[in-house]
């Protein structure tokens, strides 16, 4: 059985990544991913069928009480295939917080800003223009500085979307069909295939044993049980992904904080209706977000989001007349989300029948900051002129965070300073599974530049 410098487990940005610098430097890597392969032209064109082929769950993961719903991407190229490829440097407020919380000394701005200069030399970044905001960002800016709050223009990730030819961003949610968002599948994989990295699409890993000098990497392949060895393996599948291998490989004892502190940024979409079409599936899907500091203080931020069809149709309260009569209005509303800084009280696990399991509730700082947030977008929504407001209260957790915590104690912590699994040098992580607790800031920049900095790391010892 050949073995590999390193196995990959997981192809999201911090899976392509690393297999990218790994590969680069000679190494001779094996990349696993657990759903398919797809490309531009490949990419569902449907929101059922996308939903339902790219996504755990058929779509949708939920927690045990039913609170909270889990988008997890499962196709080659991870979450960076249906995210907005959004790229937002952490601030000094989650730097401080993190390193006060985890003893980590490098996590400050300074010591992380070269890394995000490496990610940022070799992808595409662009701002949406002002002049190609579509009426729902339209609507948000003008309801922020009606009011007095902050706002800024998203950096994205992202080539020519031909917004000016009549493109609409929204289809993105199921993969970009223009190779335009700087995916990892367009970027780190390509790159690292064109340096000899093999990929193995369909590959579920179930656990690993690690023997000391080398990793064997247990799944399934298209129904088949398969074995792949690693002298080291890198865990990018991500916080419910990692967190449950190795709950299954047997390291609950000797790492106790395994499967705790999971956090997600739960967030609430409220939508507005207004006389006239809004028409926010259109053009450009996210263009701005808050900035203002006395949101972040607060502990939540805003954004210009919309959602396609059936997600509207999942979100909008009522049955029968009521619920028709609203989503006859899907070309009215404008919609703005909440997006909360939640506390990691989270916790991952797999029960006896080999169910990965979420229990994760708001606790009352989660509950405040949440109220919070919806006054404050209906309030922005009655300034801007919108007749009716409607508010969905069904959470999402889009960024999934923790269950493999960094720290420099083992006994609160899974993964060292250093990225490895505590009393496992050959187990290595960098992903969001790390997060000692949400930043409240989109976390995608940030994980590219943790794995760029622990490949470094890797590769020098």
């Amino acid at each position: 059985m050949q073995t590999y410098d390193f196995v990959i487990i997981g192809s999201g940005v911090s899976g392509g990544r690393m297999a990218y610098e790994l590969t680069a430097s000679g190494a001779k890597c094996l990349l696993l991913e657990a759903g398919r392969e797809f490309s531009a032209t490949t990419f569902p064109a449907h929101e059922i069928d996308y939903s339902t082929q790219m996504f755990w769950g058929g779509g949708l993961e939920i927690s045990t009480d039913g609170n909270l719903g889990f988008l997890r991407a499962r196709c080659l190229g991870g979450t960076s295939i249906v995210n907005q490829a959004l790229l937002d440097r952490f601030d000094d407020v989650a730097w401080d917080d993190w390193r006060h919380r985890s003893g980590v000394s490098y996590f400050n701005k300074t010591d992380m800003e070269a890394s995000y200069q490496a990610i940022e030399a070799k992808v595409k970044i662009s701002e949406i223009p002002r002049s190609q905001y579509n009426r729902n960002a339209q609507t948000f800016t003008k309801a922020c500085e009606h009011l007095g709050y902050e706002w800024k223009k998203l950096k994205r990730a992202q080539g020519e979307c031909a917004l000016d030819k009549g493109s609409d961003c929204i289809v993105c949610l199921g993969g970009c069909p223009r190779d335009s968002k700087q995916s990892s599948l367009v970027t780190t994989i390509r790159w690292a295939r064109e340096k000899g990295l093999r990929v193995e699409s369909e590959f579920e890993v179930h656990h690993l044993s690690d023997a000391g000098d080398k990793v064997h990497v247990y799944g399934r392949q298209r129904g088949a049980e398969t074995e792949v060895v690693g002298r080291r393996v890198v865990l990018a599948a991500g916080a419910m992904g990692n967190t449950a291998i190795l709950l299954r490989s047997g390291y609950q004892k000797e790492l106790p904080a395994l499967g705790h502190g999971f956090a997600c940024h739960p967030q609430y979409m409220t939508y507005a209706m207004f006389d006239e079409p809004i028409d926010a599936h259109k053009g450009a899907f996210q263009a701005v977000a808050s900035q203002d500091p006395r949101m972040r203080k607060q502990g939540f931020k805003l954004e210009n989001v919309y959602a396609p069809p059936i997600g509207t149709a999942m979100l909008m309260p009522g049955f029968g007349p009521n619920h028709q009569r609203l989503m006859r209005k899907y070309r009215f509303y404008a919609s703005m989300e909440v997006a909360v800084r939640d506390e990691p009280t989270g916790v991952i696990r797999v029960t006896r029948g080999d169910k990965l399991v979420v229990d994760k509730q708001l606790t009352a700082q989660d509950q405040d900051r949440t109220e919070r947030g919806l006054k404050l977008v209906s309030e922005l929504f009655h300034a801007a002129g919108a007749s009716e407001i409607v508010s969905c209260t069904q959470a999402f957790g889009l960024h999934l965070m923790g269950g493999c915590s960094i720290g420099v104690d083992a006994r609160k912590a899974v993964v060292s300073p250093d990225f490895r699994v505590f009393g496992h040098r050959n187990l290595i992580a960098a992903d969001s599974s790390i997060f000692p607790e949400a930043p409240g800031i989109n976390p995608s920049f940030t994980i590219m530049a943790l794995s760029h900095r622990a490949a470094r790391e890797v590769l020098s010892s």
